[in-house]
């Protein structure tokens, strides 16, 4: 900063501030008056003391010239006071870093860098970031501010690289000026909402298949909210065929309030009259309410409605049934199992609209002898599937009282019958025409308990002396049927036999029977069976090995994928004899079989872990 200096006096730097410069003008003045008045007068005065000198005239030119030097520097004067201003704030000097550590010489052809940092080379030169205090005003007036460097320097406009941008516009000029569009570049404004622009029909195949996975509800009413494409496609009546409704908004535990319940029934309504139309499939899981204004809502607005699944749900009345007699006359399938409701409705219903029922399935209680009745009578003479169950909380298992022979005449096209936890007990029918008709169509045979059940050969050759379609036979806990009893069967091509006995150790009361002859059914049914379970059968270890062998001399190899030898007395000879000739055997239990070596008795599922167990019994 300049140094400002006044007359004679002893200068002063600006940088002390307004009050300097003033004390540093005033003494100037006043001894630059006094050197001039004394140089000019030697000895006493001449002309007075009124009238000034010509040296005191040259002082006070000279002291108002050094004050309108000051005024132009920027110091104001007040008028009639004295010389007073605003301090002036200093303006600080830039320091800047050390400088490169390198210095730079002209040779001959060349340019040498010579490193001169020496002990310093971590010391790299940086430039000062610009402070704050050059934003600030720069004077007291106001007039601007200080424009720092990266304000001062316009951005350039940046080309854009050639290549294909889909964030770039969609048109381009040509060269006479004309837009036209580019078909390289994707819109804007449509990169988000790829969803919308896709075909209607690709969108329902897509929510097919997440439906047959996943179920139309809730899935379906959530994407029906994302967009109106999607809303539109989410509508479509053929996504709507099967249905399954669950807890419904609360959870099982809590009870429902009014306004709850208003909201399912409206819900329930809307969907039945517009999302329902082509419904074929309707379940309803664990509702304890609205069963009835669920099942009169479907029944009226879905004419086609093949399938009717009420399982654990309470409260259903005869209304409701009576709403599926009226209106719908395709109804084939019925499932009431674990639930509650009217066995009268229920019973009203097959002989109403027996004749188009093909599979019913329900939970046996005490009295459930009406539904027995009415298919002993051939209220349902079409029916192809039926299954007895019992609720094993309640404990072991249950008797169907029921007339075999009955039930044969009322139902001769059944195909699958499944009695789980239930056994059959003898019921004699005054003035009921007796006859051997049996089941001839029958397939599918289920005779499993959990526990020992007192089942024997008579009542199985009751049920299948008239069966030689049979493909399926279920015996598992059926604990007194012996092997001569099922190789006397008219089946020939059975291809399944589950035979093991899962119960606990309250069931070894039982008498065991003598195990023999296990033979004679693997000689029979070498060439059909693909699944055999003997598990914890106590046949010995000469028949189990003359058993398997007739399975291994099968004349397809292919035909044995399953074999479960779990607790028994199976030989390490014979089970390396079954695995060699099986080569599509995938699943073998051999827990708990004593005869085999350790480490080998575990399950062994797939081809490259029994490969691996026919090494190891090598």
């Amino acid at each position: 900063m300049d140094q400002v200096v006044i007359g004679g006096g002893d200068s002063k730097p600006m940088d002390e501030g307004v009050g300097s410069a003033t004390s540093g003008a005033t003494s100037g003045a006043t001894s630059g008056a006094t050197s001039g008045a004394t140089s000019g007068t030697s000895g006493p005065s001449r002309g007075g003391e009124g009238g000034p000198t010509k040296p005191a005239a040259a002082a006070k030119r000279k002291s108002s010239e050094a004050a309108k030097r000051k005024s132009s520097t920027g110091v104001k004067r007040k008028s009639g006071t004295a010389a007073a201003a605003k301090p002036k704030k200093a303006r600080k000097k830039a320091r800047f870093g050390a400088g490169p550590g390198y210095t730079i010489q002209e040779g001959e052809d060349m340019l040498l860098l010579i490193s001169n940092t020496g002990h310093q080379d971590h010391l790299a030169w940086r430039p000062l970031k610009m402070t704050t205090a050059a934003t600030k005003k720069t004077t007291s007036s106001g007039k601007g501010k200080l424009k720092t460097h990266a304000q001062r320097k316009k951005k350039k406009p940046v080309a854009a690289k050639p290549g294909v941008n889909l964030g770039a516009p969609t048109l381009r000029e040509r060269s006479n000026g004309v837009a036209e569009e580019n078909p390289l570049c994707a819109p804007k404004d449509l990169d988000h909402r790829w969803g919308q622009s896709l075909p209607e029909e690709v969108l329902v195949s897509i929510f097919q298949m997440i439906v047959v996975q996943d179920g139309a509800i809730p899935f379906l009413c959530r994407v029906s909210r994302v967009c109106r494409l999607w809303n539109t496609a989410a509508a479509s009546p053929g996504l709507w065929r099967s249905v399954s409704m669950g807890f419904c908004w609360i959870t099982p535990s809590k009870t429902q309030t009014p306004r709850t319940e208003e909201k399912i029934k409206h819900t329930v309504g809307w969907l039945a009259s517009d999302r329902f139309s082509q419904l074929r499939e309707f379940t309803l899981n664990h509702w304890k309410k609205n069963v009835d204004y669920a099942v009169k809502v479907v029944s009226q607005s879905c004419p086609q409605l093949a399938s009717l699944n009420l399982s654990y749900c309470t409260g259903v009345t005869g209304q409701a049934f009576l709403s599926l007699a009226e209106n719908s006359p395709s109804l084939q399938s019925i499932n009431m199992q674990y639930s509650e409701y009217q066995v009268e409705g229920l019973a009203q219903l097959l002989k109403t609209n027996g004749g188009e029922i093909r599979k019913f399935l329900f939970t046996h209680g005490s009295r459930n002898d009406m539904l027995l009745a009415a298919l002993s009578r051939g209220c349902c003479p079409d029916l192809e599937f039926l299954e007895i169950n019992w609720n094993v909380q309640k404990g072991g298992f249950c008797e169907l009282p029921i007339h075999i022979q009955a039930l044969q005449h009322g139902c001769p096209k059944l195909k699958t019958f499944r009695l789980l936890n239930v056994v059959l007990g003898r019921k004699t029918i005054r003035h009921a025409e007796v006859s051997a008709l049996g089941f001839p169509l029958l397939e599918e045979l289920c005779m499993a308990t959990s526990s020992s059940c007192p089942t024997s050969d008579r009542d199985l050759w009751d049920l299948l002396l008239a069966s030689p379609k049979l493909r399926v036979l279920d015996l598992r806990g059926c604990f007194y049927i012996s092997a001569p009893g099922l190789a006397a069967l008219p089946c020939e091509e059975l291809e399944c036999l589950f035979w093991g006995q899962y119960f606990n150790s309250k069931c070894n009361s039982w008498p065991p029977p003598a195990r023999k002859d296990l033979h004679k059914l693997t000689e029979k049914w070498s060439r059909s069976m693909r699944e055999l379970d003997l598990a914890n059968q106590l046949f010995s270890e000469e028949d189990l090995e003359l058993a398997l062998g007739h399975l291994a001399r099968a004349p397809d190899p292919g035909t044995l994928r399953s074999l479960n030898l779990s607790g028994t007395r199976i030989s390490a000879p014979a089970l390396r004899l079954i695995i060699q000739q099986s080569t599509a055997l995938s699943y073998l239990n051999v827990t708990s079989c004593r005869n085999l070596p350790r480490g080998q008795k575990r399950v062994h599922r797939g081809h490259e872990e029994i490969s691996q167990l026919l090494v190891a019994l090598q």
